[in-house]
């Protein structure tokens, strides 16, 4: 269902920006690409420092913003920390240098400005007015229905699930089990004593894809044997991409993943492009609620691994988080593997593409544009 929101001037379209993007920002620049009079969604940027050329982040800004399909506009909101400055001639607001040079450059681009508004801890003001004055702001956005709760910042549900610490060891020796049956490391006098859950786990990695399905179903959380066998998928690069391949498209998507995987390293035969391009965040757009779901799944994996088996479900999390356009959830979660390998593969690849600001093509698609 599309829950339409209305504004009839800057203070109301102000009070449904966090609805629009999903969050009440912080120290962010959001721009809001518009199409007539109508936006869907909002891109949410760090705000310029003094290391990134102003020049640089006024391009990369208006680029975004102008891929969305049909933009034809857009309204800037800048969320500040900084203090409105009053001088004798009147107040200055944060950032009002930057904030002309970027709708400078939104004007040349063709887009015409819907409005630019300056948030700080005093109230609001418009850089569009001649003569700005600080307005009062509202403490917390209006509640719209079906949308939920908005009134955390863009890293508000972040943190790894809470896991007591005897449900981590129970994970622990699970994994550690089912590692000795599948590399055979168990000696021959413990072979008759083998755990027959480490067993049907086996059971479980038989059907690669299908396992992958299973535990992406809504339930409660995976039993310790379980997470270990999905941990012990995702610590392997071509069971993980199988399983990010999979949730971003479907069972016949992992299984054709699985199988150009095993050729690629047997013969060392090309991939085919458009699994490839999964990984690049084109073709068609994943179902948000499947991407959401094994999301919610590699953040409860992550809290349950020992933490030399973190990097690949967090690495897991921060695909699926940039996928669906939180780049700022998924440099957190990169962060997290960084302290523990600072080397793993996978994650300094995301690393890159997200200080490049490269995107998922399907995030600019007109009706899925909420980024982070």
């Amino acid at each position: 269902m599309t829950t339409l929101l209305r504004a009839s001037g800057s203070a109301e379209f102000l009070s449904i920006v966090p609805s629009l993007a999903g969050f009440t920002p912080t120290d962010s620049l959001v721009l809001l690409p518009f199409h007539g009079t109508r936006t869907c969604g909002a891109m949410r940027l760090d705000l310029p420092d003094d290391d990134v050329s102003l020049h640089d982040y006024v391009d990369a800004s208006i680029g975004l913003v102008s891929r969305v399909d049909g933009t034809d506009a857009v309204a800037v909101v800048v969320y500040t920390d900084d203090e409105v400055h009053e001088t004798r001639d009147g107040i200055v607001l944060p950032l009002a240098v930057e904030v002309d040079e970027l709708l400078g450059r939104a004007e040349d681009a063709g887009l015409r400005i819907v409005d630019a508004l300056c948030v700080t801890p005093s109230g609001w003001s418009s850089y569009l007015d001649r003569d700005p004055e600080v307005r009062r702001l509202d403490e917390a956005p209006p509640a719209v229905p079906g949308i939920g709760d908005v009134s955390g910042d863009q890293l508000s549900g972040v943190a790894l699930p809470t896991v007591d610490f005897a449900e981590k060891e129970r994970v622990g020796r699970a994994l550690r089990e089912i590692s000795d049956l599948l590399e055979g490391t168990r000696s021959d006098a413990l072979a008759g004593r083998r755990n027959p859950q480490a067993i049907a786990a086996l059971v479980l990695l038989e059907d690669i894809p299908a396992f992958f399905e299973a535990v992406l179903s809504p339930s409660d959380d995976l039993p310790p044997f379980a997470t270990a066998a999905l941990l012990w998928c995702l610590d392997r690069p071509l069971f993980r991409d199988v399983a990010l391949t999979q949730w971003a498209t479907d069972a016949v998507g992992g299984a054709r993943t699985l199988a150009a995987q095993l050729a690629f390293a047997d013969a060392r035969t090309a991939v085919p492009d458009d699994l490839g391009d999964v990984f690049l965040g084109r073709g068609p757009s994943p179902d948000p609620d499947r991407l959401r779901r094994a999301l919610t799944l590699a953040r409860a994996t992550a809290a349950r691994a020992p933490l030399a088996s973190r990097p690949g479900p967090l690495t897991a999390a921060a695909w699926l988080s940039w996928a669906l356009g939180r780049a700022s959830h998924a440099a957190h979660y990169l962060e997290l593997v960084r302290e523990i390998d600072p080397r793993y593969g996978l994650a300094a690849l995301l690393d890159t593409m997200i200080n490049a600001a490269v995107l998922p093509e399907w995030a600019f698609r007109r009706g899925a544009t909420s980024t982070t």
